[in-house]
């Protein structure tokens, strides 16, 4: 409960559900399919937004010092504990982000045949495991930045950049099925195209090597 209530304080739980709401009012869609496209990227700049103070608030409020006295693999485990308090709050939201845009919007289906509401069901859980390795690797990634700068905003800054970048026209034509937006590129229209994957596999990776250079980088920055 103490880690929650430093890792999850009402003012970011308000934005986060606030964002959740305004996304499902205003980013239009017609089909079902297209609800995942909608929220995978909007999704990625609350993760790093929402994570990118995890330890730099012990900084700013001065708890820093105190952290010190603590041995090096406790403060590492509090750290990957709030991370993944965090990140459940946020699958939470996502989760209900797309039930919001059907109760919003409305938007065309398969119809209500079994065959029709099993498609839904499962699109739903393709999404939901894409939108967990997105999460989870941009909320890592602003996390890492910002424990290396000591500094909330360059970890938002450097993963604003990285997002700009990939989440393009020019981004997608470089990177591919690589890219790491390759769910939101995806073609919606073949359900059997799973080449999407390499670009999560990418997430997955490179979120391992974050998490891994986290406790040095602690070590060295304090």
């Amino acid at each position: 409960m103490r880690e929650m209530k430093i890792s999850l304080t009402f003012q970011k739980q308000a934005y986060a559900v606030f964002f959740a709401i305004i996304l499902s009012l205003v980013r239009g869609v017609s089909y079902s399919n297209e609800i995942g496209i909608a929220l995978e990227t909007p999704m990625a700049i609350l993760a790093f937004t929402f994570c990118a103070d995890t330890y730099t608030q012990e900084i700013v409020s001065k708890r820093s010092e105190i952290w010190r006295l603590c041995p090096m693999k406790r403060r590492i485990y509090f750290i990957y504990r709030r991370i993944v308090i965090q990140e459940i709050f946020l699958l939470i939201i996502a989760a209900a982000s797309y039930g919001l845009f059907f109760l919003l919007q409305n938007p065309i289906t398969y119809g209500i045949t079994q065959n029709g509401l099993e498609s839904e069901i499962c699109r739903f859980f393709v999404y939901f495991a894409a939108v967990a390795v997105t999460l989870g690797f941009w909320g890592i990634l602003s996390n890492l930045i910002a424990c290396l700068f000591r500094n909330m905003w360059v970890g938002i800054g450097g993963c604003m950049v990285l997002w700009l970048i990939t989440n393009s026209v020019i981004g997608n034509r470089i990177f591919g099925a690589w890219n790491l937006f390759s769910y939101s590129f995806r073609n919606i229209e073949d359900s059997r195209d799973f080449s999407w994957l390499y670009g999560k596999v990418v997430c997955i990776c490179l979120g391992i090597a974050a998490m891994a250079a986290l406790p040095e980088i602690i070590r060295k920055r304090g």
